[in-house]
């Protein structure tokens, strides 16, 4: 029988299912808010926004669509099992979990969870009377962990490509209050993709035709199969001050490979021997958490990067469609001269530029330390320092607190964080 007349009409039932699903409008929104609080923030420091929210929410729906449908390619060769109830149920423990911490929307705690409650409602002595007389109980007991442990391996995967490849674009750059109570320049890598799924799943009323390729789980597929759509989000925050935005972006983008890659030995594992689901249920917490503690030690070990040093200015970060864009003056360098006079100070800088309305020569210092000479006509109207954002100086009136956020945290109009910077006031 030819399967692809059956998959074009369950993928379109499908799709039908996910444009229904508020979770996944629930996870446009969020996005809406996160860049919309992003670009706050960065008229908060920088009085400029480096981000535009239509074009980077219209961005982060597209490569959630094309991830999607690569993730849903892989996992047809899996042949997972899921229940729609399983689906419902793992949004509703994810949207708890946000209230307390907004990184939480991670799939991973949400399956880890569920993944210890079915070990544990299966060591009560009354779980069958249980399974039988509260719905929920019979959800938890029969959500298929490996299977779920797969799709988060998948996602992590997933993540680890679009972070390794998109990561660096959607950094935010944020004056902070160092060790010592300097301030200092730092990047804050984040972003959240939305990723519909189109999972192959075991389904009695489903289609019973033979599907052209083996599946590694779900043997019933032969019994019958239809495609479910499971609605699900990806993302990462990441806070750096010692390197620059694309080498912690391939870090990190390495990290998730290896979570990925863990994960998914451990749900095979457990697949053909159930003992070690509660092993891969608190492998997704654990290592998961273990992964953002391991980038917090080491950057706590390094010394702070985006600080002034003797030989000029750093750059924090440059204004898309500025002059400086235009020049190639790039994350990290250090603005060295200005029409022949050094810079040591921010004032320095507009001193120098002031020289010659019309007309700017620059002398840049590259991550290597050599000198790059730059030039380019002024315009009436650009930015007034080319666009480019330095790194901060004592003198900065807000600074960005370095705290957990929840899910208030996006939706009150307050920005979270931001901070007065005590020593203006006393100057």
């Amino acid at each position: 029988m030819d399967v692809w007349n059956p998959l074009l009409d369950r993928g379109l039932h499908a799709l039908g299912q996910l444009l229904i699903n508020p979770f996944y409008y629930i996870g446009i929104v969020f996005i809406v808010l996160h860049y919309r609080k992003q670009i706050q923030l960065e008229r908060k420091l920088f009085h400029t926004r480096l981000h535009s929210l239509l074009s980077e929410t219209w961005r982060v729906v597209l490569w959630g669509w094309v991830g999607g449908i690569c993730a849903s390619l892989l996992l047809a060769f899996v042949g997972v099992s899921l229940q729609a109830d399983a689906v419902l149920l793992l949004w509703g423990i994810t949207i708890v979990l946000m209230l307390f911490r907004i990184r939480f929307l991670c799939l991973a705690y949400a399956v880890g969870i569920l993944g210890i409650a079915q070990a544990v409602l299966s060591w009560l002595p009354n779980a069958d009377s249980l399974q039988q007389s509260y719905a929920l109980a019979a959800t938890v007991a029969g959500a298929d962990i490996p299977s779920l442990l797969v799709i988060v391996a998948a996602l992590h995967l997933l993540e680890g490509l679009l972070v390794s490849t998109q990561g660096a674009r959607m950094v935010s750059p944020l004056f902070l209050e160092g060790k010592r109570g300097q301030m200092i320049g730092g990047q804050q890598l984040q972003g959240f993709w939305p990723v519909p799924l189109f999972l192959l799943v075991p389904f009695a009323g489903g289609s019973t035709a033979a599907l052209p390729w083996p599946t590694l789980f779900a043997p019933e597929l032969g019994m019958g199969w239809t495609l479910l759509a499971f609605p699900a989000m990806i993302g990462f925050t990441e806070l750096t001050i010692s390197k620059l935005p694309r080498k912690q972006a391939k870090f990190s983008g390495n990290l998730l490979y290896v979570y990925g890659l863990v994960l998914l030995g451990a749900a095979i594992a457990a697949h053909f021997w159930s003992p070690l689901m509660l092993v891969g249920a608190l492998l997704a917490i654990g290592l998961h958490e273990g992964l953002l503690y391991y980038n917090a030690w080491s950057e706590d070990k390094q010394i702070p990067r985006y600080m002034h040093a003797m030989n000029g200015l750093m750059v924090l970060a440059v204004v898309p469609g500025s002059p400086a864009e235009e020049l190639g003056i790039q994350v990290g360098e250090i603005i060295h001269k200005v029409n022949g006079h050094r810079i040591r100070h921010r004032t320095d800088l507009h001193t120098a530029m002031s020289l010659n309305s019309a007309y700017c020569r620059l002398e840049v210092l590259n991550e290597q330390g050599e000198v790059r000479f730059l030039k380019r006509a002024i315009y009436a109207g650009e930015h007034h320092q080319l666009g480019i954002l330095l790194a901060p100086d004592q003198e900065v009136r807000y600074f960005m607190e370095q705290r957990p956020m929840h899910l208030f945290s996006y939706l009150r109009g307050k920005l979270t964080g931001v901070l007065t910077n005590d020593s203006t006031k006393s100057m």
